[in-house]
């Protein structure tokens, strides 16, 4: 038996005018999720009440770990996926490259991840700021440094205390005026201090003139969140008797996967935006599946929650249905053909509400598909599975995806 588990990040969301009065999910009603939700259907908390709502705290559920018990910041779990591994007395961070419109104060969060900057260009801005003697001396005091990776999002380490720091997430507060969203707590001023100074630097950097000669936004600032410290997570294999690979895009997933003993392949092309390597992600989720030996794989599409963050309701939708023909679809076709039995989990991870541009933690909906027992076809959806009982936490998820129970 082959198991896998396909996840739209952030694709949940509540009935949008626009639509018609339908969700996002319900307006595609994609056929290949239909044939998914020909088996069971219900709803899962990803993430317990308490806990911020977001992926770090439903992909650490969702790869069999309580995160009342085990959730230290997202920042380290991202750090796992680039390979940043943290001290004791150390504190990781998520720098964002981001955009500021206006002067730093007084400024307005235009994108939180440099209208979508990566690849070189974000390779080069983050490495010539890092670099930049005002920055780097600003980090020495804050005894701080920095891995950067080719992609709007950057990995930075502190020693720290145990006083808490408070830093507020840019995809939070898109559109607003950045100034009553500054770091407080521990390092505050500093880091206050390094985020205007990456301003002041990269406002008129080479890069950034051009994106602008492009039509496009610059990645001008950086935005300290997300703090955390090192984290141990149990062993997949040893709690569900599975081994396994996680595909995604987003160093986040793949901290999670291998802190969790799964495999994290990184996909040459896979972005984690609208734009990636579909094809690329659901060849090496069925490498692992059938050529690799695995029993299990996670297939993980970051765009609709990036969409949903930037208020795009097309996008959203355009993101749900290359989930539902380039993903979901490819996969129960080359699955069935290979003559195993294999089930699928269909979900997203949380809801992200077009309405507000950020996280919500209502229960989300999922499907199980079981090749052995098919199904009719029927509309996956919220709505569909709004009166289904609640799963609490990502373990009795995945127990029911084994049937170990």
């Amino acid at each position: 038996m082959k198991y896998i588990t396909i996840i739209g990040d952030g694709m949940a969301d509540e009935p949008i005018a626009a639509l018609g009065g339908k969700t996002p999910l319900e307006f595609v009603a994609g056929k290949n999720l239909a044939r998914g939700a020909g088996g069971a259907i219900g709803r899962v908390r990803t993430c317990p009440e308490g806990l911020p709502p977001g992926s770090d705290v439903a992909f650490l559920s969702l790869m069999g770990h309580d995160p009342l018990k085990c959730y230290r910041g997202r920042s380290p779990l991202e750090a796992a996926g680039e390979e940043v591994s943290l001290a004791e007395d150390e504190v990781s961070f998520r720098m964002n490259l981001a955009t500021i419109a206006g002067d730093y104060k007084g400024g307005v969060m235009a994108s939180y991840n440099g209208d979508g900057i990566d690849g070189q260009d974000a390779y080069d801005i983050a490495s010539s700021l890092v670099s930049d003697p005002d920055f780097a001396a600003l980090m020495e005091q804050a005894q701080m440094h920095i891995t950067v990776t080719p992609t709007f999002r950057h990995i930075a380490v502190v020693k720290a205390t145990e006083e808490p720091f408070d830093l507020t997430p840019p995809h939070d507060i898109a559109g607003r005026v950045i100034d009553d969203y500054q770091p407080r707590g521990q390092k505050a001023e500093l880091l206050r201090a390094l985020q205007e100074t990456a301003h002041r630097v990269l406002e008129d950097h080479p890069v950034n003139l051009r994106r602008k000669a492009e039509g496009k936004l610059p990645a001008n600032a950086v935005w300290f969140w997300g703090a955390g410290r090192a984290t141990i997570l149990q062993s997949f294999e040893g709690q569900f008797g599975r081994k396994g690979t996680a595909v995604s895009a987003v160093p986040l997933v793949r901290g999670i996967a291998w802190l969790s003993g799964l495999r994290a392949p990184r996909i040459p092309g896979a972005t984690g935006a609208l734009d990636t390597n579909y094809q690329g992600k659901v060849a090496a989720t069925l490498k692992a599946l059938l050529e690799d030996g695995d029993d299990f794989a996670l297939l993980h599409l970051e765009a609709p929650d990036d969409l949903s963050h930037l208020g795009d309701t097309e996008g959203k939708v355009e993101s749900i249905r290359r989930l539902d023909e380039r993903m979901v679809g490819p996969v129960l076709d080359a699955l069935t053909a290979s003559g195993q039995d294999f089930r699928v989990l269909l979900m997203p991870d949380h809801y992200t509400l077009l309405r507000t541009q950020t996280h919500d933690g209502t229960p989300v909906p999922y499907a199980i598909y079981d090749s052995r027992r098919p199904g009719k076809p029927r509309l996956f959806c919220e709505a569909a599975c709004a009166d289904q009982p609640v799963l609490e936490g990502g373990v009795a998820l995945l127990k029911k995806l084994f049937e170990m129970e």
